[in-house]
């Protein structure tokens, strides 16, 4: 993002709103989605995690600095993984699966959090959208809806280290398991080249939009009344 505005393809409006929206997903949402795994966790058996700090709001327990400056630079970064111990689950596959799926839940949510204030304030004050302040709230809300919902969509991609892989591996044998868990960096790897080189880039796209197109249905719902219909 912050190369987008030194080449000149970012107005100085949009990259204030932003930066704005980055760091609150920085300090709030990636530690919220990590805190959801924590949660998750400790509620399903692994009580030995509350030892390890993460299951506080702190972005100081969840934030990682270089997946901070990723998305800064690039829009797209991570926070530190919650450390897990599924032998502590009464079905470790499945207490995985569950853990690993309130993740990007935790996304969706804040998404769908996002897209309640743009409707509150566009049913609220009519033409607030119209000003330039106006332009500011709405850059900062659609950035911040648009980055939840692909850090949902790309979690739930089922490649290790994912969380998406850890539902798909309630379903795989453990030799499966094994063999996806030995070699996850490499397919992590391959992931990341073939986004970069656009094979998955519009499947990601596709899938993005058409939950970005759920939420915002449900979202639409309550303000109907107001002519949103």
């Amino acid at each position: 993002m912050l190369s987008q505005l030194l080449h000149g393809r970012l107005t100085l409006q949009s990259a204030v709103a932003e930066i704005l929206a980055v760091l609150v997903i920085i300090f709030l949402i990636l530690p919220l989605h990590e805190w959801a795994h924590a949660q998750t966790a400790y509620f399903l058996g692994d009580k030995a995690i509350k030892k390890r700090g993460r299951l506080s709001l702190n972005p100081l327990s969840h934030v990682d600095p270089v997946g901070a400056l990723f998305m800064l630079l690039v829009g797209f970064g991570w926070a530190k993984p919650v450390p897990v111990d599924p032998r502590n689950f009464k079905n470790p596959k499945v207490g995985m699966a569950i853990t690993a799926l309130m993740g990007p839940v935790s996304n969706l949510v804040a998404a769908f959090v996002g897209l309640l204030i743009y409707y509150t304030l566009w049913a609220a004050t009519p033409g607030l959208f119209r000003s330039e302040f106006g332009g500011y709230v709405y850059t900062f809300l659609n950035f911040y809806i648009q980055v939840n919902i692909n850090l949902a969509v790309f979690n739930l991609l089922p490649v290790p280290p994912l969380d998406g892989s850890k539902i798909m591996f309630t379903f795989l044998p453990d030799k499966a398991v094994n063999f996806f868990y030995q070699y996850q960096m490499i397919f992590f790897a391959v992931l990341f080249i073939l986004i970069y080189t656009g094979p998955l880039t519009a499947v990601l796209s596709f899938l993005s939009n058409n939950v970005l197109y759920g939420l915002d249905w449900l979202a639409r719902l309550p303000f109907n009344a107001f002519g949103l219909g």
